[in-house]
């Protein structure tokens, strides 16, 4: 991994929180992601499922955990299992985990290698009422491909049917919603070389560029950085791209003129970041252009004024809606008549403010976070208010990922980062 060795504390402690909400007498069990085939003897790059990296630590392929608080043999309580290695594996594909640097990376004593699982369930087994078994319950997610995750619970299901089930995702949606301050702090880095990426393209960045050169800018410093690269697909869209909201071929030419919406960030140690941004390619804004970006900009400082403990997303959503709708008024893209005759359904600023303003972020871009609860300390959110004109050739849209206080605004992880018209302006001309 590219990152720094991550305190096991935080693992233990996430354990300890999930275990405290099980049931009596049952067992979690939690596997690694596949490595998904491309074709002939390629792979996609593996990716960790996230469930087992906030419990465990572990960011390699092949691991269980097990998950029982009440066994009565005290060593099986916490249990790893990771894939075994040895000299021929070290060669060909690089150094794994051992027993000892599963138990340092995991603070978890128990561990076997994998091929000791079915022997080791077994015993579980006879002690244990219920399985804990994880789906994928998030409320944007559209799987189409059986997971690992999937296959080994409907093989548990079967071979032990006189157990019940009981589900993971609730706790996790809560557990995972509420940062440690650990978290937080690798957020933070993620943030941080986010910040250093798009300084850099404030230098970068003029008539002629290529959206794909820009994309290429930021790889480079996100991975010399200790990065994996990007959190999420990049969008690096000029002029009228701006208006496709998840324009992601980045393949064109950057004119005079334009203004150009980034969002791009990366990833630290599993951990997202999310950022969105609007820059003048030719170094200037337009009158017209600016008028639109502060309109932008000043619904993103008032609907962060909103974030606070017990506020719940969708009646905050109705108020961002609210601020958005007085700045659309103004800059004359809708008149008195257009909200007096909305549709509630989709009121008259849905025109040209159509998604959502914020949503959690932490070990996912859109990571968990249950919406019909109110929201607590110590979550993240984005926030991320647009105005898109495809008739006017541009469109804007201003995002920074902000920590809820337990009293006072939200703590912006990206303000460091150039937002300001003025600033903006000053470091593309420096």
């Amino acid at each position: 991994m590219k990152y720094h060795s991550i305190d096991a504390a935080l693992f233990i402690k996430n354990r300890k929180n999930f275990v405290s909400q099980m049931k009596p007498n049952s067992l979690a069990i939690f596997n690694s992601n596949d490595i998904y085939p491309t074709s002939a003897d390629s792979t996609m790059p593996f990716e960790q499922h996230r469930d087992i990296f906030y419990l465990s630590g572990v960011d390699q392929e092949e691991s269980v955990l097990l998950l029982f608080p009440d066994c009565p043999n005290h060593e099986l309580r916490e249990v790893l299992f990771v894939r075994e290695t040895n000299d021929h594996i070290a060669v060909w594909e690089g150094e794994k985990l051992s027993k000892e640097t599963a138990f340092k990376t995991s603070g978890i004593k128990t561990v076997f290698w994998l091929q000791e699982l079915e022997k080791v369930l077994f015993e579980m087994t006879t002690y244990c009422d219920t399985f804990y078994i994880n789906t994928n319950e998030h409320y944007r997610a559209k799987v189409e491909t059986e997971t690992r995750e999937d296959r080994f619970t409907k093989w548990i299901l079967a071979k032990y049917p006189a157990h019940s089930a009981a589900k993971s995702n609730p706790i996790l949606q809560r557990l995972r919603s509420v940062k440690d301050p650990i978290e937080l702090d690798l957020m933070q880095q993620a943030c941080d070389i986010t910040e250093k990426g798009f300084r850099r393209l404030l230098h970068f960045v003029k008539p002629g560029v290529w959206e794909y050169e820009i994309e290429a800018e930021l790889i480079h410093e996100f991975i010399r950085n200790r990065s994996k690269g990007f959190a999420y697909t990049p969008i690096i869209a000029s002029g009228n791209n701006a208006n496709v909201l998840h324009y992601i071929e980045n393949n064109q030419q950057c004119n005079s003129g334009d203004l150009l919406l980034l969002d791009i960030a990366a990833e630290y140690a599993n951990y997202k970041s999310d950022l969105t941004r609007t820059i003048p390619v030719s170094g200037r804004f337009s009158d017209r252009q600016k008028a639109v970006y502060n309109a932008v900009n000043l619904v993103k400082k008032e609907a962060t004024k909103l974030l606070v403990p017990g506020t719940f997303w969708k009646e905050y959503h109705i108020e961002v809606g609210k601020i958005m709708t007085s700045e659309l008024l103004k800059l004359g893209l809708i008149d008195k008549a257009d909200v007096q005759n909305e549709d509630p359904k989709w009121p008259a600023y849905k025109k040209y403010f159509m998604h959502g303003t914020s949503h959690h972020i932490g070990l996912d871009t859109h990571d968990y976070g249950l919406l019909y609860e109110p929201m607590k300390a110590n979550m993240v959110f984005t926030v991320e208010p647009g105005i898109y004109l495809p008739q006017e050739g541009f469109g804007i849209r201003l995002e920074d990922d902000v920590v809820i206080q337990e009293k006072g605004e939200p703590f912006n992880l990206m303000k460091n980062i150039p937002i300001e018209v003025e600033e903006i302006e000053d470091l593309m001309h420096q």
